[in-house]
């Protein structure tokens, strides 16, 4: 009904019951219940926009994983790993509809349960909420994809197909929707929508620092250990390690670049939507959206450029020689970006910059970790993720101002600040980093305890990694029947090395074996093609047995 009719409707009443005081009384009345009606029906209306706005930004977050993770791969894995990606969309999306979202935000809000255990296919959607659920939904599956793709870099060029999408709806499914269950739904014992949060408090994670990149974060080294690294990466052909290990550069920094910055522009939106639909019935705060946008642009901008000039002067000093490392901003961008997703709504802009300043040698530090563990990450997932993740868990404790969360919560007597903050005032309370602690171990728990023993079955069995033959080939060849390698260009050990990048001292005897037996059979069905005019299955040709 339109505000033109609802105020007809009001006239109407009024000239029915006559010109007394009460009819005028009630016809007020009326005129101000309309204006409320069409206030919050509008309210609403800005708000599902918004939201879904804000989700159209976390969904594009996908084509900057995409671009990143192709452009870290070598040529002959990059269809692989593109579709790996799609996967995780394609998974999540069913998954979370049938029981992700039921587990995350389901039960009764007054009740506190480890997990939800309504709205199963969304059949409990409230219609009165005029589309704001649904909106919600829209905005959590796109994070719940964010935390599984998070996982598809780190596999790269090793992992068997049919894996990759069961541990995609697994994770979506069951693993990352108990997490948010218990920290942002008014259910979960750690919420801070909980009737009784830990501590008097509850943890706080703004926009998933812990939530979405811990909980990918963990899921890739958990699944990176069990993988195992690249053939070549850190042991030769022997087994033997290697002195120094081989780089694996990926074959298109531009693709690189691209993926970063539709990942920084994408942020925007994981972070600022936040400040709405991590809670569907919370109001639109302006303040904390725009300081979010603000902080979100500082952390990352200042983690990119601590990570280049040290990285810069940690070259200079080893060798002599300046090297501006262009993977070394971007990563370090996207760490600082990680980190300050869990306070961009209540830091202080200088307390973002200090975070992102700290997340830069975090990363620096992380990357060169893994490479002493021989973890082989290709596109530096943990250092950005789980690294960048923990911290911004931390950072909340220790940078969250007073003015920021009375303002988040509402509440001009919230006394449990940042530690900092505390410390300062002379109190020393550690109220709220304790909560954070108690939030970062759960979710590093719960994690653990579902895909270590999940990998670990997929390992036995041998269903996680890939042929030794078919990883050497490119995993291109193997589950898409496509080789940019023509057998005309020779099978000399030189060429193999440098198509496969393949280091000097690596043993090709077995590529040409495989590569003679595709010359083999490509002249016999050449052969055949011109005696029976029979026109050979080309897609099977280039695959091998």
């Amino acid at each position: 009904m339109s505000l033109e009719d609802s105020y007809s409707n009001c006239i109407a009443q009024y000239m029915e019951a006559g010109e007394t005081q009460e009819s005028l009384e009630n016809t007020f009345r009326c005129f101000a219940n309309t204006n409320i009606e069409m206030e919050e029906s509008n309210q609403s209306l800005h708000k599902v926009l918004f939201i879904i706005f804000c989700s159209s930004l976390v969904f594009l977050m996908q084509a900057g994983f995409a671009m990143v993770c192709s452009g870290c791969v070598r040529k002959k894995n990059v269809q692989n790993t593109i579709l790996k990606n799609f996967i995780d969309v394609l998974g999540s999306s069913i998954a979370f509809f049938f029981v992700g979202y039921s587990f995350a935000f389901g039960g009764d809000p007054e009740k506190t349960s480890f997990i939800g255990t309504t709205n199963f296919l969304l059949s409990e959607m409230d219609y009165n909420a005029l589309g704001v659920d649904y909106a919600h939904w829209l905005f959590q599956f796109a994070f719940a994809a964010t935390a599984a793709t998070i996982v598809a870099g780190t596999l790269a060029e090793r992992c068997q197909m049919r894996t990759y999408l069961m541990y995609s709806m697994l994770l979506t499914g069951f693993v990352y929707p108990v997490i948010v269950h218990n920290i942002w739904s008014p259910s979960g014992f750690l919420s801070i929508s909980n009737q009784n949060p830990l501590f008097g408090v509850g943890m706080i994670d703004f926009a998933g620092s812990g939530v979405v990149h811990v909980t990918g974060g963990i899921t890739a080294l958990i699944a990176t250990y069990m993988l195992g690294p690249r053939k070549g990466r850190f042991y030769d052909e022997r087994g033997v390690k290697l002195e120094t290990p081989e780089a694996f550069p990926g074959h298109s920094k531009s693709l690189q670049m691209l993926g970063t910055l539709l990942l920084w522009f994408g942020w925007f939106g994981f972070n600022a939507g936040s400040a709405v639909s991590v809670d569907a019935d919370s109001n639109m705060n302006p303040v904390i959206i725009a300081k979010a946008t603000v902080n979100t642009t500082l952390s990352a901008s200042t983690s990119g450029i601590v990570a280049l000039l040290f990285h810069l002067f940690l070259i200079e000093r080893q060798t002599g020689e300046p090297v501006y490392k262009l993977s070394a901003a971007m990563n370090g961008a996207l760490t600082g970006l990680a980190s300050i997703t869990g306070s961009c709504g209540f830091v202080e802009p200088w307390a973002a910059i200090v975070i992102g300043a700290i997340s830069g040698l975090i990363y620096l530090g992380s990357e060169r970790l893994l490479e002493i563990l021989c973890l082989d990450d290709a596109v530096d997932a943990i250092p950005v993720h789980l690294c960048g993740g923990m911290w911004g868990v931390l950072a909340v404790g220790l940078f969250s101002s007073p003015r920021g969360l009375k303002n988040y919560f509402g509440d001009d007597d919230f006394n449990h600040y940042g530690w900092f903050y505390a410390w300062g005032q002379g109190s020393g309370d550690f109220t709220l980093m304790s909560c954070q602690l108690v939030g970062l171990l759960c979710i590093l728990a719960w994690t653990a305890l579902i895909m270590v023993p999940f990998f670990f079955t997929l390992y036995y069995f041998g269903m996680l990694r890939s042929d030794g033959l078919e990883e050497l080939v490119g995993l291109d060849v193997s589950y898409h029947g496509y080789s940019n390698f023509q057998p005309s260009q020779g099978v000399s050990a030189q060429s193999l090395r440098k198509h496969y990048d393949l280091s000097e001292n690596f043993n090709v005897e077995e590529l040409q074996q495989y590569h003679k037996k595709r010359q083999s059979e490509t002249a016999r069905m050449q052969r055949k093609t011109q005696s029976m005019e029979y026109e050979p299955d080309y897609d099977n040709t280039d695959r091998f047995e």
